[in-house]
């Protein structure tokens, strides 16, 4: 009687056994503070963290560890501990691996022996078969570890291609219609040399522009522009009464390829004429003839020989004209516009510099 009793008890305590290995776990927590402290008791109860700095802190089920460790294996074992607890949803790893101080670490603690199954009798009756116990809960999944890794080196931004610009053209030169008024001097150096005693009326001479004719601060005319005159008038020197006369004025101005006809001022130059003076060389040859007629034959010698005389003062002063005029080469003379004329004058509007020492040369 007393075996089939203890076949019972045999049976009762191992379904009893069987029932608690499966209630092993512990439920989980429901609150950040219980989880927190579960936390800490599986760290603390983990033999390969003894002596490592860890804190953790839980919010919503979210565990974050922080604090130094010894290296990467220990922070890998300590988020494992802490993925495996049942109500942790995510680990965010801080921790800071540090070289530890030369110490061996713990071996893992030796697994403990496996029992041996009791060997019992086999009984005459057949042993009433007991319903399969039912299968274990699936084990929980661990919670996802989320690590803090230093952020990557920025990649360098690849450079910009150099567009070339195009520089904006030039503004378009400013045309002027410039009017040199009435009266204006036009400051000529005369090329060329002119005489009186050569000079023809309706001769042409030539010359520049000594200096800029500037008309409300534009240059109207610049220095070295060609021009062109002529011959107003001209008296060569007489025998016996009044001077040498020469009379020019311009005529034309060549600006930059453009002919433009001109009217101005004559300018004149008179010589001087030979007046008292060829009276008194006259007279003077008469008296010496008188005094040579007397000499050599009286009375009657004397008045032909002051007729001579006076013949021979004619004669010689016949033959030496008055003072001829001339208007020499590189003579800068003003001549003044009886007329105005219109230039056209480009640019950007603005005054250009120009500075004139004009003076006239008779």
């Amino acid at each position: 009687m007393k075996t089939p009793r203890l076949r019972s008890a045999l049976l009762s305590l191992s379904l009893v056994l069987l029932v608690s290995g499966c209630k092993s776990k512990p439920a989980p927590a429901t609150d950040d503070a219980s989880l927190n402290a579960q936390v800490a008791s599986t760290l603390a109860a983990d033999q390969n963290l003894n002596g490592q700095s860890i804190q953790s802190s839980v919010s919503n089920g979210v565990v974050t560890l922080s604090g130094n460790v010894g290296g990467d294996s220990v922070r890998t074992i300590a988020t494992g501990d802490v993925a495996q607890i049942p109500g942790v949803k995510t680990v965010i790893d801080n921790l800071v691996v540090q070289a530890p101080p030369a110490a061996a670490v713990a071996p893992p603690p030796a697994a403990a022996p496996t029992p041996q199954p009791t060997t019992v009798a086999k009984l005459k009756k057949p042993t009433p078969m007991l319903a399969p116990p039912p299968p274990p809960a699936p084990a929980p999944q661990p919670a996802p570890v989320v690590r803090n890794l230093p952020a990557p080196e920025p990649t360098p931004a690849a450079p910009q291609p150099v567009v070339a610009r195009t520089p904006p053209p030039p503004p378009a030169p400013v045309v002027h219609n410039v009017t040199i008024p009435t009266g204006t001097a036009i400051p000529v150096r005369i090329t060329q040399t002119l005489d009186s005693a050569t000079a023809i009326q309706g001769d042409k001479f030539t010359g520049i522009v000594a200096s800029d004719v500037i008309v409300d601060g534009l240059v109207a005319i610049a220095q070295g522009t060609p021009v062109t005159g002529h011959v107003d008038a001209v008296k060569d020197a007489a025998h016996f009464k009044g001077s040498s006369l020469l009379t020019i004025s311009l005529s034309a101005i060549d600006r930059k390829g453009t002919h433009i006809e001109v009217n101005t001022e004559s300018f004149s130059k008179q010589g001087a004429g030979r007046g008292k003076n060829t009276a008194e060389k006259v007279g003077g040859g008469a008296v010496v003839g008188a005094i040579l007629g007397e000499i050599r034959g009286g009375g009657k010698g004397a008045a032909i020989g002051a007729a001579a005389g006076g013949g021979i003062g004619a004669g010689a002063n016949s033959v030496t004209r008055g003072q001829q005029v001339q208007i020499f080469s590189e003579s800068e003379i003003h001549f003044r516009l009886l007329d105005p004329i219109v230039v056209r004058v480009v640019g950007n509007g603005a005054p250009e510099n120009s500075s004139s020492s004009l003076s006239t040369h008779n």
